[in-house]
């Protein structure tokens, strides 16, 4: 879905440190860079000299930057198209209205997305007098009025709109990940596309900034609607919104939200959306960014004649008041019913300043998720529960940004002590000047798995001229950092880390400040389903090469040897020097309730002569990590790093592993932390749905709440956590390698490293939960504070049958799949009843297991019975339409055609065949039976597996906000307590 960018914000810092850098090369760490000129086919360009990524930076004559990085890796093309705008230059009456411009930017224009615009314009002119009349108007009444007569005379337009042809082009040329995010400076219009689409790709996207036309808004408004009131059930949202409302008093960053006020929200101007676009919907501040399988002589020729009408103008300056400083710290305090937490920030200068680019080296010596103060001396030590440091870096000023979760008994005011404290040990040089040299051996190999990723390459790309920095600043950071001396880390934070912060403590308890948006009076509108504008012909019959599929054979792309005991599964890595090896073992938790706690336990113990502290420092300085991840049926352990340290990272584990010594001390923490934890998931909505889909699927008694007691958490033994992980080493396992080394040489290796036991220890007997039949309709419903109400759909199906594959993947695509669904455009585009909503046919991981049915809504409390009642009728009878029948088609068959499964993800995909008993790669049997579907035939599924079936609906809402006499026609209600639930 349409997303704002501000709720993604606290990703993994290192990934931040590796995308200010990613374009050095381990090979090409002392080779100068450079910019230099270049000029091929008559355009001009900017490139840096030993550039591994052979990046292109053009500026054409009507100011439009284009960035093209060329990779052949994958015959697939990820594509941004960024305007410099963003909430930053939202006008201040109009709040929002960036966002609002991002999500009609789908709608089409006078040549698609409408039957007849000669016939419609008058009557969306009509709609913009009355929003203009109805923005002026304070009289209720008078805009109950006048809302009713825009809600007539928008289902009158709507009569010639024809909804998301846009995204039924994309689908049709293959297109993934549709897609759009507005934040503070920018909004970003992505797509991944196949590489032989380019040419309808420009041509849509051409059109699409050529003359947008805002039809379907009433409708789409609502869905913004939905939007705001999900941000005000996330306590993470409004902490964020308050954190920068107190950091930026003068700065846009804070004195607006990206998705604007209620009161802005309920008083759109299509008027002032129209001016805004004009305004800075210009070539000369529009980026079109792409990475991936393209010729650039030729892309860059396609782009200048697709944009070449564009026509620059002057754009105006935002201009702010400096932001004074502040000699003491400024606190606040936020209300909800998800756990507590504190987030506490710096504010700092912005990108293009030695100092922002110098705060993501700080941040890491904070968190880098190994070896960081905050990862030993926080975490490690479990001080907290969870702990992070964030440097977030915007064009006007950077933050540094500092959260933690607290343990049970300790107060937020005790975590932002604990936190201060690490920052003082910043400022004093308490820290190792080794940790430097760490992080950037660590940052160049993350460089090398970023390189590899066209998709990764274009968004740091995108990344960087949205800010404005310079590209050869970024791709030389690790040169600069490597000369940084540890003084120079304390007077960084002796200049900007002081009295000067912000602390927002994310109190448990009712908001009162939450005011939702009320749900208007809304006429469905048609949505044409059938039809198709003259432009989308006109894509349709521009031609494309074909892109012959590429299928995985187990036999030849993957090495078989032996080592001792153990079967060796390798696949070459030719790209890098990196590796990764998997010890694939079958059993998890449902066999061993311990398992799981004992894979978490290992990370805070030691061996006789290691603490974890060495443990996680050795691991760090060999850029190498590993991870156990227990799954209800398998466990695997996962190492990568360097091939160069390949053995000693290997050693290294397995000392671990045989020689850890239990910590009782380290335990009891452990074990109190996990106590915090699960009550906090009590107070987390997703973890409540998680746990009503899981009763709604397998009963009462269910893989969710069949967990230990708190009672039987209490008496866990620190021995009987470090038999469960020495066991792991003994049991059967497939060693998967990936690497530069072959099967032969790495299995030598292992042969001395990773030797096989004598016997192995026989697996524990297998534990199943059968999943239960719907033979009638049932509501389980839980309650939480939340403004919204979210609703699964949940059945059971038939046992996993592989001749049915073809059939349910063209029946997800066309039913339930994507915004050209026949779901979506039918609850969100027509009806207007939810910003998120989706339906899929799903299968098992294992072929003796059974395929699932779900369907999704989360939409306002108030328009839950709209909402069951519109997706029941769609799981009762299918809409039939030949058009998106055949759109469907196309998109998976060129899905498939472009879809490569290569270097690592060839042995995970070869297992998961493996349990379903394929000895090939199933692909190519549903892409050549696809040829031969008709609609018929999804008809016919869809009558077979899901019209007039029972249901489970699992439901989380608020008490006494939803229809009770709708609950109860639904079927028989059961409301679960939380105890139900989990378990605990």
């Amino acid at each position: 879905m349409i997303k704002n960018k501000f709720k993604y914000v606290l990703i993994t810092l290192l990934v931040v440190l590796i995308s200010s850098a990613f374009s050095i090369s381990q090979k090409a760490d002392n080779q100068i860079k450079t910019w230099e000129d270049g000029n091929a086919n008559g355009y001009a360009y900017k490139y840096i000299t030993n550039d591994p990524t052979h990046t292109r930076f053009y500026r054409l004559s009507n100011g439009l930057t284009v960035i093209l990085s060329p990779s052949n890796k994958v015959p697939r093309i990820q594509t941004y198209i960024a305007v410099k705008a963003g909430s930053k230059t939202d006008p201040a009456t109009h709040t929002g209205l960036a966002h609002y411009l991002e999500h009609m930017l789908f709608k089409g224009t006078d040549k698609f997305g409408s039957l007849d615009y000669a016939q419609e314009k008058p009557l969306l002119d009509e709609i913009e007098r009355l929003y203009e009349q109805y923005n002026t108007t304070t009289d209720i009444e008078e805009r109950k009025r006048i809302y009713a007569e825009i809600d007539k005379t928008s289902g009158e337009a709507a009569k010639y709109a024809i909804a998301n042809e846009y995204d039924k082009m994309m689908a049709a040329m293959g297109a993934e990940g549709t897609n759009a995010f507005t934040s503070v400076e920018e909004t970003v219009y992505t797509e991944d596309i196949p590489s032989n689409v380019i040419d309808k790709y420009l041509a849509v996207q051409a059109e699409r900034f050529r003359n947008p036309v805002f039809r379907i808004f009433h409708t789409e408004l609502e869905a913004v609607y939905e939007e705001k009131n999900r941000g005000l059930d996330d306590d993470g949202n409004k902490v964020f919104e308050e954190m920068f409302r107190l950091l930026f008093q003068n700065n846009n960053y804070g004195r607006q939200t990206t998705i604007g006020t209620i009161e802005h929200l309920k008083n759109p101007s299509l008027v002032e959306i129209r001016k805004y676009f004009n305004t800075y919907y210009v070539p000369n501040n529009m980026g079109i960014i792409m990475s991936g399988d393209f010729n650039p002589d030729e892309v860059i020729q396609k782009i200048d004649k697709a944009f070449g009408y564009m026509e620059p103008k002057e754009l105006p300056v935002y201009t702010f008041e400096p932001e004074q400083e502040t000699a003491a710290p400024i606190v606040s305090e936020v209300w909800g019913p998800q756990p507590e937490r504190i987030l506490l920030g710096y504010r700092l200068p912005g990108a293009a300043t030695k100092d922002a680019q110098l705060l993501e080296l700080v941040g890491s010596i904070l968190t880098n998720g190994s070896a960081g103060l905050i990862d030993l001396n926080l975490i490690g030590k479990q001080k907290l529960l969870s702990a992070y440091a964030y440097p977030y870096v915007m064009k006007d000023y950077s933050t540094l940004l500092l959260g933690g979760n607290p343990t049970e008994g300790q107060s937020l005011e005790k975590v932002k002590d604990l936190l201060l404290n690490e920052i003082n040990k910043l400022k004093s040089g308490n820290f190792s000047e080794d940790i430097i040299t760490s992080i950037i051996n660590n940052a160049k190999k993350e460089m090398i798995y970023a390189e590899e990723d066209y998709g990764d390459r274009a968004y740091q790309l995108m990344d960087n001229f949205v800010l404005g920095t310079d590209w050869l600043d970024r791709i030389n950071m690790i040169e600069r950092l490597s000369k940084i001396s540890k003084q120079d880390i304390v007077d960084f934070a002796n200049r900007y880390f002081k009295e000067n912060y912000v602390v927002i403590y994310k109190r448990k308890g009712e908001d009162n400040n939450v005011v939702k948006v009320e749900k208007p009076a809304i006429t469905p509108v048609t949505v044409n389903r059938e039809d198709q504008s003259e432009f989308v012909k006109y894509v349709a019959s521009i031609p494309e090469n074909e892109i012959k599929p590429v299928w995985v054979d187990f036999n030849k792309d993957i090495q078989r040897e032996t080592s001792g005991n153990y079967e060796v599964l390798a696949v070459k890595n030719e790209n890098n020097e990196l590796f990764s090896l998997t010890y694939h073992i079958e059993t998890g938790s449902w066999s061993n309730k311990l398992l799981s706690l004992a894979a978490g336990y290992i990370d805070y113990i030691g061996t006789k002569n290691k603490n974890p502290e060495d443990i996680s420092m050795e691991f760090y300085d060999l850029a190498s990590s590993f991870s156990i991840n227990v799954s209800p049926e398998s466990t695997e352990i996962y190492l990568e790093g360097l091939q160069e340290n390949f053995e000693k990272t290997v050693s290294l584990f397995d000392e671990l592993l045989h020689n850890c010594l239990a910590d009782k001390k380290a335990l009891k923490a452990y074990i109190q932390r996990i106590q915090k934890s699960r009550q906090n998931r009590k107070e987390n909505k997703n973890q409540i749905m998680y746990g009503l889909r899981n009763y709604a699927m397998f009963g009462e008694k269910n893989p969710f709440n069949q967990v230990l007691s708190n009672d039987e958490l209490k008496k866990i033994k620190a021995e009987d956590l470090i038999t469960c992980l020495r066991t792991l080493a003994n049991y059967p396992h497939q060693i998967l390698y990936y690497g530069p080394k072959s099967a032969k040489e790495i299995v030598e290796t292992l042969n001395e490293v990773h030797k096989a036991p004598a016997q192995f220890l026989q697996l524990p007997p297998k534990v199943d939960y059968p999943q239960i039949d719907q033979n009638e309709n049932q509501v389980l419903i839980a309650h939480f504070d939340m403004v919204q109400a979210e609703i699964f759909w949940i059945r059971n199906e038939d046992k996993y049958q592989e001749e049915l594959l073809p059939k349910i993947q063209l029946f997800n695509q066309y039913f339930g799949g994507g915004m050209e669904s026949i779901v979506f455009q039918t609850i969100r585009e027509s009806k207007a009843l939810a910003y998120s909503t989706y339906a899929y046919y799903a299968t098992p991981d294992m072929k003796i297991k059974r395929n699932s049915f779900y369907a999704y809504i989360g939409t306002q409390a108030d328009k839950f019975t709209e909402a069951v009642d519109g997706m029941n009728e769609l799981l009762t009878e299918l809409p039939q339409s030949k058009p998106a029948f055949e759109n469907a088609k196309s998109a998976l068959q060129k899905q498939l055609a472009s879809e490569r499964i290569i270097d690592e993800d060839i042995l995970t995909y070869y297992l998961r065949a493996n349990k379903l008993g394929q000895n090939y790669d199933v692909r190519k049997m549903i892409y050549d039976k696809l040829i031969g579907l008709e609609l018929s035939d999804i008809t016919d599924f869809h009558k077979e597996q899901i019209s007039e079936k029972a249901f489970t609906y699992c439901i989380v809402a608020g008490e006494g906000k939803i229809n009770q006499e709708k609950l109860n026609q639904l079927g028989k209600v059961k409301t679960l307590s939380l105890k139900e639930i989990f378990g605990y």
